[in-house]
């Protein structure tokens, strides 16, 4: 009989990144202007890689599902963040909040093994520049693209699947600003240690072996560099890899440490906070620092749109 009474829930409460109306009209200009830029730098990397004929290279097919991959990162939460700071009733269905779930991981975790494939075109480019054009290939760039967006579905389906069969009843507030597993999985009505590791041994593969190899390639370019006999040469390198390690550091280092330790069953104001570095600022630099200030980009730039 009670079994029968037991009441699954059928929406969910954000209580977002503040409860003060002021802070939440702030918020509002703050994470609009960022999603407007996130989607106007990544719409435009985009477009001008597929217009420009100079920019059909390894390096430019990769930021550009780089650019495709941020675009539906930041757009499966940003959006919902905003429309939550503007009304009273910050709710969002079982349904809704499954499909930003699977969304936003599929997204996220193709960021990760897509930055791990960028550093691998560019360890190939300054260590082995004899063979580029014969590892580099069209087929070959390709596939670790498929990869990338493969493993982000695989990623996606684990973990959706085992924070979202978990029975749900009774509390229904979420103590953070969108559908994150970690988040939800501190209001499932049963014990939460097998969906926990399904997360944390997802988190290896997607998020370990990635920085790691990321690290490796990196390290490798920089010994590289450092054998470079023209001054020019070593700190255009310096620039290179010193920008991009930023967003390892942002993207990896925030997202590690939310997926990759123990899950205390209360979400504070520190773990938000860290949790947008990732979700909403990553993606906005992204494009800053991989392309729009590449002069390659800078001219196609000039090239369309220029008189």
């Amino acid at each position: 009989m009670g079994k029968e009474n037991i009441t699954h829930v059928t929406e969910f409460v954000l209580l977002g990144l503040s409860s003060d109306r002021e802070t939440q009209i702030f918020l509002f200009v703050v994470f609009l202007s960022i999603y407007l830029l996130t989607a106007v730098g990544n719409l435009l990397i985009i477009v001008l890689i597929n217009v420009d004929s100079r920019l059909h290279t390894p390096m430019y097919f990769f930021l550009k599902n780089l650019s495709f991959a941020d675009l539906c990162f930041s757009t499966s939460i940003v959006p919902q963040m905003l429309l939550h700071f503007l009304v009273m009733k910050k709710t969002i269905s079982f349904v809704g909040c499954s499909i930003q779930m699977v969304f936003f991981l599929v997204a996220g975790a193709t960021e990760s093994s897509l930055l791990a494939a960028m550093s691998y075109d560019r360890y190939v480019a300054v260590c082995k520049p004899l063979h580029y054009s014969t590892v580099m290939t069209q087929r070959a760039c390709a596939q670790l693209a498929t990869v990338s967006w493969a493993s982000g579905g695989l990623v996606s389906l684990v973990d959706s699947t085992f924070t979202l069969c978990l029975p749900y009843q009774g509390q229904n507030v979420i103590n953070h600003y969108f559908c994150e597993p970690p988040a939800l999985l501190k209001l499932a009505s049963a014990d939460t240690y097998q969906a926990e590791m399904a997360l944390f041994s997802m988190g290896v593969v997607i998020l370990l072996v990635p920085v790691s190899f990321i690290l490796v390639s990196y390290w490798n370019i920089l010994s590289t560099v450092m054998q470079m006999q023209t001054g020019e040469g070593r700190l255009k390198v310096f620039s290179t890899c010193g920008s991009h390690l930023i967003v390892v550091v942002y993207f990896y280092g925030s997202t590690i440490f939310t997926y990759m330790r123990p899950n205390s069953r209360k979400m504070n104001k520190e773990d938000k906070v860290i949790s947008v570095f990732y979700s909403v600022i990553t993606s906005m630099m992204n494009p800053f620092i991989y392309s729009l200030r590449n002069k390659h980009i800078k001219e196609a730039f000039r090239k369309t749109f220029g008189r």
